[in-house]
């Protein structure tokens, strides 16, 4: 896939961001189990295999067809000091036409939680999206509670644009969800 595709590696200043190989699937896993319990109350409930690398080496595979076929961008940043996993940031259900839009979705490593990481990481996907991607609109949503994440938008310029009850099953539970967006600056 990769001879048919140049797939998009993004840089900052501590990451190295890209859409994994399969054989980078060790690395997600450990990410993902570090992590299961923290991010628990803002991801859909998971199952033990969500967690096993021949789990995460399927969904990598799919993630990286998916960004063949311009429908999402998995991305995951790795740190340029060790190679671990610190954080994802994902633009899925990319939407061409009339719309030029995708939603955004992101996590951090425990670790890196507070140290201005997802902002970093985040900021470099936007730039992809809205210059190379050419996307005209992006749009996140975050759990009314989830003040990191509301902050977090709100620096990179997301603005607030409705309510949406009952939005997303996470955690096992429909969820509220507030509804941002942020628009191409430069168009």
């Amino acid at each position: 896939m990769d001879d048919l595709v140049r797939l998009p590696q993004l840089e900052t200043a501590r990451c190295r961001i890209h859409i994994p190989r399969p054989n980078e699937a060790p690395l997600l896993v450990r990410y993902l189990r570090e992590n299961r319990d923290r991010l628990a109350p803002w991801e859909p409930a998971r199952e033990a295999h969500y967690y096993s690398e021949a789990t995460v080496r399927r969904q990598l595979d799919a993630n990286r067809q998916a960004a063949s076929d311009g429908s999402a961008l998995h991305f995951v940043a790795f740190d340029k000091a060790h190679g671990q996993v610190v954080a994802t940031c994902v633009f899925s259900n990319i939407v061409r036409g009339v719309f030029q839009g995708c939603q955004l979705g992101y996590s951090v490593d425990h670790s890196a939680e507070g140290s201005g990481l997802m902002f970093e990481v985040v900021s470099a996907g936007i730039a992809h999206m809205f210059g190379q991607a050419g996307l005209h609109r992006i749009m996140a949503s975050h759990a009314p509670h989830n003040v990191r994440s509301e902050q977090l938008l709100r620096r990179l310029g997301f603005e607030r644009e409705g309510f949406a009850r009952s939005y997303l099953l996470i955690d096992g539970a429909w969820q509220d969800a507030v509804l941002n967006a942020l628009i191409n600056p430069v168009e």
